[in-house]
């Protein structure tokens, strides 16, 4: 197995007053040429938003994006006319292809949001903008994995367009879990919240790994934990 560990505490950092944010990669301000993704994953922002706050319009292009919340929720508005409030348990796909404006906002005016976004470079570009969401039971990834994006919309997952599955887990202390990694593929592993050791080495909240040239990732909590794992081309 061949892994490279990113820390929490190495991830690029501000805090703006309204928003507190963490670059897994280089993004805005944040700027490492030795960090500039892994394979077609090309962010991981963690935010906290504070109430009434957010980003206002702006558009992308060519980026499949997406976010979990966390806690709190983000009330989300775009161009092709989707409005809806994103809650904790809840996924959001934008998939911005030839350009796609969209704003995100605190929907609370007392608590404050907290979600990982994630972008992911598309297999092609100028394609169609489109927009997904769903809610998650929290019983389909309690304890196990939950496919949550494919590239073929397989077990109700939402559709990217990229060779990329995207798994989720929630994990009670001293659950292990697997998940077989097929050759000439690539992982990368985000720990949400919580901790878990991995190969050996203990991951906390904020902590990533890279992984390749491993057949079977093992893993296990230490404490409650969320967790998500992408299978990368």
């Amino acid at each position: 197995m061949t892994g490279e560990i990113r820390r929490a505490s190495q991830r690029g950092y501000f805090d703006y007053g309204w928003l507190k944010t963490f670059h897994t990669f280089s993004f805005g301000e944040y700027h490492d040429p030795d960090k500039m993704g892994f394979r077609s994953l090309r962010v991981i922002n963690e935010n906290w938003l504070n109430p009434a706050v957010g980003f206002p319009v702006k558009i992308h292009q060519d980026m499949e994006i997406f976010s979990i919340i966390l806690e709190g929720g983000v009330s989300h508005q775009d161009s092709l006319g989707n409005g809806s409030i994103m809650r904790a348990g809840h996924i959001q796909l934008m998939s911005a292809g030839r350009g796609l404006e969209h704003s995100e906002f605190n929907a609370s005016d007392r608590d404050s949001a907290h979600f990982y976004q994630f972008w992911i470079t598309p297999s092609q570009k100028k394609l169609k903008p489109s927009y997904q969401s769903k809610f998650l039971d929290p019983a389909t990834r309690q304890n196990q994995w939950c496919l949550i994006l494919s590239k073929d919309g397989r077990e109700g997952s939402l559709q990217i367009n990229q060779d990329v599955s995207v798994y989720l887990s929630n994990l009670s202390p001293g659950v292990e879990l697997k998940m077989e990694l097929e050759p000439n593929r690539y992982g990368w592993l985000q720990v949400m919240e919580g901790k878990i050791v991995w190969d050996g080495k203990e991951l906390e909240d904020g902590d990533g790994a890279a992984i390749s040239r491993s057949e079977m990732l093992q893993l296990k909590a230490l404490k409650t934990s969320r967790i998500i794992f992408f299978d990368l081309d």
